[in-house]
């Protein structure tokens, strides 16, 4: 099938992704379910069928119920009992009065629409008249009328589900017992009407005993109805069957051998069906696909790569004939990742990869949070991280593991079904995952390293790798114009490109920079061998040594810088011979995954170079991409000294280009005093971890802004009286409770306040928390919400 390389083609050039040579048949065993954490086990069709509707950005959508907009007033439980129960009172009053005819004209509709002649003098019916049922059946709709004008009025259904139900099944079950026995009472007293109603219907004949058998057979079955209502009202059954599936499960778990089949789906817009595919004419092929998911052998990596792979053959519909022999052939497997993965050998967060989503915790229940979002699971996607998202936070908080990882394991899911490119930059030793998790492993400074780091990002012009390298090597020097310094190592690049078809390795680009004779008039006879061809070359070295060592020149600091690379640890790196296997963040038009272990330990200084570079790069690469249907993204476990001028506005148009970033900072003073406002504004996705400084979290409280609240002021006067009995009562009154009569005025206002202050982010922000604020792409905002992060106990 033709893929434009995306599941096909294998290469070690900058640029290209590395595959083996053959893929496996299987996929690993998932260590979990699909969009389940482990010890859940929703087969795979029930994980595709879940629905996942539309929400607010953030908002994990597996099987998402939308809540209110606003909290409904909740009346308090004592009041609640308090109304039910007078209410209830005031029904039996009511009902007695009627009952013993205190109550006139209760029975007047009844007389405007029946015969006189149905009823005698004392308004009893007559026998053998319509009355005998007439006057039953209007006493049985009083009364329901009544029980539920009085339910109605006193909430008896809310303090049945907040006061009863609620208590659990056997407090419902056991509530319901005295009230059966009172109406059972009640119908056997001839209090309720049900009798006279039922008997009033019933085919009575001239043997007494016959009708007697006849009558004792309507109240067994009236009183039968009448507890087989209330066993329903307690929840008798649906607790019976919980009994009975507890029993039946622990008799399965003992005999179990095989899991059960999953049922059969024959609706036509299953999903797990394709009907999508079936549309398309390819019902063979969907059978396929049906048969590998019902028989096991397809995860949901499969499933969302298969997904992406029609959706391709739907742009481009002359791919659909190699798309079926893929399918007719390796069912499953078809379209696979260029690595040969169909699944990380582990996952350590909760994803969903038909919505793209990674599980990052919990949003707090809480009055600092929106009601709506108040306990919803809080997840990021593709849609929020290509506005790039900056977190902030001391050591210790979590970053790593509970954000940079979930967040990079999403994407390296999202690059096996073909959905993304994720780079993944932290120091040697940081907790991103397996190399088994990546196809292109960096160790810079190891010398067992197998993959090496292109220098120049894969760029053939050398004013555009003279651009990158000198944002990396003095973006940061203060007094330094990186223009400049662009121009003075577009001076020598060009040349030494023009003499050698290739640009100057580490050391080479050293001498270079420090004007050493015998590699400068090396240069100079390479381009002079040429003739004139070379003329506008040796312009380009005759003015970088006419500006070497005047004042001004950028020349010796980068000189300085490039000595940090120019060490014994990275012998062999950066080499620019094609005798290593570099890697370049050109690549990124690729479903790559990679990880770069920068040597933070022994070189700082050189590790936040390279970081420097590689963020640069990675905003030239996105931004230079001819397609851009794959979402590619660049996480930094620790972004510390990382950032100039020009790659925070890099950082602010990545958003156009389908990318993102994900800055992690331990406080924004590793951040200069100039770029920490426009940083601020760059990125749609701000969050502060537990334990910022109050100093940090004043950007945040500024980034954030204000809100309308509605505030209540309460003022309490003492109340002097004038009257003798009033005073004496008060004193009494005084002299009990120890304090002075008042009365309470409150003033009800609309005031502007900060979301999150500087001190709520530094002191209210509990461990194993933090506040996160979402930009999407489209532009839907959420607001900062109190997050408890998964994983926190």
């Amino acid at each position: 099938m033709d893929t434009e390389g995306t599941y096909d083609g294998q290469a070690t050039r900058a640029g290209h992704v590395p595959r083996p040579a053959t893929s496996p048949e299987h996929p690993p065993k998932p260590r979990h379910a699909p969009g389940g954490a482990p010890g859940q086990t929703p087969d795979l069709a029930d994980w595709i069928s879940t629905p996942r509707p539309a929400a607010e950005p953030g908002v994990w959508r597996y099987g998402h119920t939308p809540r209110a907009a606003a909290e409904a007033e909740r009346t308090p439980d004592r009041a609640l009992a308090s109304g039910a129960f007078i209410s209830f009172l005031a029904c039996v009053l009511v009902w007695s009065l009627m009952r013993n005819t205190y109550i006139p004209f209760w029975d007047a509709p009844l007389n405007l629409f029946t015969p006189d002649s149905w009823y005698s003098a004392n308004g009893e019916p007559v026998m053998g008249t319509g009355g005998m049922r007439a006057k039953p059946i209007y006493e049985l709709l009083f009364v329901t009328a009544l029980l539920y004008g009085f339910g109605r009025l006193g909430s008896w259904r809310t303090a049945w589900q907040r006061l009863v139900v609620a208590r659990g099944p056997w407090v419902q079950a056991l509530a319901v017992v005295p009230a059966a026995w009172v109406t059972l009472l009640l119908v056997d007293n001839h209090q309720l009407p049900i009798r006279q109603l039922v008997f009033a219907f019933l085919p009575y004949t001239g043997d007494p005993v016959a009708n007697l058998a006849l009558d004792n057979t309507a109240k067994t079955v009236i009183d039968v109805v009448v507890v087989v209502a209330f066993a329903w009202l307690g929840g008798a059954f649906r607790l019976l069957r919980r009994l009975r599936a507890v029993r039946a499960g622990d008799a399965r778990q003992g005999t179990r051998t095989a899991p059960a089949e999953a049922p059969v789906r024959t609706q036509a817009d299953d999903p797990v069906r394709w009907p999508q595919l079936r549309g398309a004419g390819l019902s063979e092929v969907a059978d396929r696909l049906e048969g590998e998911a019902g028989g096991g052998r397809m995860n949901d990596v499969d499933y969302a790569r298969i997904r992406r792979a029609w959706d391709s053959v739907r742009v481009d519909p002359s791919r659909m004939r190699a798309f079926a022999d893929a399918v007719r052939d390796k069912g499953a497997g078809a379209c696979v990742h260029p690595s040969g993965d169909r699944d990380l050998p582990v996952r350590a967060a909760r994803h969903d990869l038909l919505a793209r989503q990674v599980l990052l915790g919990t949003v707090d229940d809480g009055i600092r949070n929106p009601y709506a979002r108040r306990g919803t699971s809080l997840a990021l996607d593709p849609d929020v991280l290509g506005t790039s998202l900056l977190a902030v936070g001391p050591s210790g908080t979590g970053k790593t593991q509970r954000l940079v990882r979930p967040v990079v394991e999403s994407l390296a899911l999202q690059a096996l079904a073909g959905q993304a490119a994720v780079v993944a930059v932290g120091a040697a030793g940081a907790q991103l995952g397996p190399d088994a998790a990546y196809d292109v492993v960096v160790r810079i400074g190891d010398p067992g390293s197998v993959y090496d780091l292109d220098l120049y990002g894969g760029a053939t012009d050398p004013d555009e790798a003279a651009t990158l390298l000198a944002e990396a090597f003095v973006g940061d020097v203060p007094g330094i114009d990186v223009r400049r310094a662009a121009t003075a190592l577009a001076q020598l690049l060009g040349p030494f490109r023009a003499a050698y078809g290739r640009f100057p390795a580490v050391p080479e680009l050293r001498e270079l920079l420090d004007q050493v004779p015998a590699a400068f008039d090396a240069l100079r006879r390479e381009l002079a061998a040429d003739g004139a061809a070379h003329h506008a070359m040796l312009r380009e070295l005759d003015a970088r040594t006419r500006q070497h060592g005047a004042h001004g020149d950028p020349g010796p600091a980068l000189a300085d810088r490039v000595a940090l690379l120019d060490r014994p640890a990275f012998a062999g790196f950066f080499d620019t011979t094609g005798q290593g296997r570099p890697f370049s963040l050109r690549a990124l038009e690729h479903p790559i995954r990679v990880r770069v272990d920068l040597p933070e330990r022994g070189h700082a200084d050189a590790s936040r170079m390279l970081a420097r570079l590689l963020l640069a790069q990675f905003n030239a690469a996105a931004a230079a991409r001819a397609d851009r249907s794959l979402f590619a993204f660049l996480a930094f476990d620790d972004a510390s000294h990382t950032l100039t001028a020009e790659t925070v506005r890099g950082v602010q148009r990545l958003r156009s280009a389908h990318a993102g970033v994900l800055l992690t900072l331990r406080t924004l003073d590793d951040v200069p005093e100039a770029l920490r406002t426009p940083l601020l504004g760059a990125v749609g996705c701000r969050m502060a971890f537990a334990g910022v400084t109050t100093w940090d979290g004043k950007r945040f409280a500024e980034a954030w802004g204000t809100e309308w609240v509605e505030t209540r002021d309460v003022t309490h006067r003492t109340v002097f009286a004038d009257q003798p009995l009033t005073r004496a009562i008060h004193a009494f009154r005084k002299l009990v409770t120890g304090k002075a009569v008042t009365t309470d005025a409150v003033t009800v206002r609309q005031v502007e306040r900060e979301r999150w202050s500087a001190s709520d982010l530094a002191h209210a922000v509990p461990p194993g928390h933090a506040v996160l604020s979402l930009t999407s792409v489209s532009g839907e905002r959420a607001a900062p919400l109190l997050v408890r992060l998964a994983g926190t106990a």
